[in-house]
């Protein structure tokens, strides 16, 4: 039903007639139906995909807009670096690509970045044998290339990225994934870094660097940063992380 009330005044303008939902009202009971179970809405999964593709390519748009630094090179613990950079349509000025790092290794790639860069990687047979893809030694860090099929394709791409490094512009990109631990994210908020963050499952006051993306507070660690919030959503996880204007201060 519609509640109509009459408007009144000393305005010599004819009375008007203003119409105001009822909270039962028809239209408002559709209203909460729909945020109540908008997860739980059949679509075509075609359909869907279509649907959030084209929004999320308007999305990254508006973020490509706002974006002003763009020979950015970023150091990053695991695919959410590469991801990151692919939404923003920029070239990939690092090696650190399709892989992930262990916490304690990143921390020490992180501090003398220069010096580990001068070795050669060394592949080596993982101990795990539930491993798969390529893993190396660079000097005594370890790289795991889980996004490569083969030695040869790891070792191509690693050194065609390599020669683009902007050692003027570096980002270091850590989370609180892989067995990280609170030491860790302290270890890496006190590296002499200009740019650095980390990614974290719940709010860290005491680090400076620590970035907190919602949604993973029961757990021990963020999630896939780079999946989607829902079903329905166009936002990422990461993009609870404004990195558009973490790159913009150079």
């Amino acid at each position: 039903m519609l509640d109509v009330q009459e408007v009144t005044g000393s305005s010599p303008v004819p009375s008007t007639i203003q119409f105001v939902l009822e909270p039962d009202s028809l239209r408002e009971r559709v209203r909460v139906f729909f945020l109540q179970h908008w997860d739980s809405i059949v679509l075509e999964d075609s359909v869907l995909v279509k649907l959030k593709t084209l929004f999320r390519t308007a999305y990254n748009f508006f973020n490509r807009i706002r974006l002003k630094n763009t020979d950015v090179t970023l150091i990053a613990s695991n695919c959410n670096g590469c991801c990151i950079l692919h939404d923003l349509g920029l070239k990939f000025n690092s090696p650190f690509v399709n892989l992930w790092i262990e916490p304690s290794d990143f921390i020490k790639l992180c501090e003398n970045l220069k010096d580990y860069l001068q070795y050669d990687l060394v592949f080596i047979t993982p101990a795990e044998k539930e491993i798969t893809y390529p893993v190396a030694l660079l000097k005594d860090i370890k790289l795991y290339f889980q996004h490569y099929s083969s030695e040869e394709e790891a070792s191509l791409a690693w050194n065609r990225r390599k020669g683009r490094i902007n050692f003027d512009n570096l980002y270091f990109l850590f989370t609180d994934r892989d067995g990280c631990t609170k030491q860790n994210l302290l270890d890496f908020d006190q590296l002499n870094l200009k740019h650095k963050a980390v990614l974290c499952h719940k709010p860290y006051p005491d680090i400076e660097s620590a970035v907190y993306i919602k949604g993973f507070e029961s757990e021990s660690c963020v999630g896939m940063c780079m999946r989607y919030r829902s079903r329905f959503s166009i936002r990422k996880y990461y993009d609870d992380f404004d990195y558009v204007a973490w790159f913009n201060q150079t």
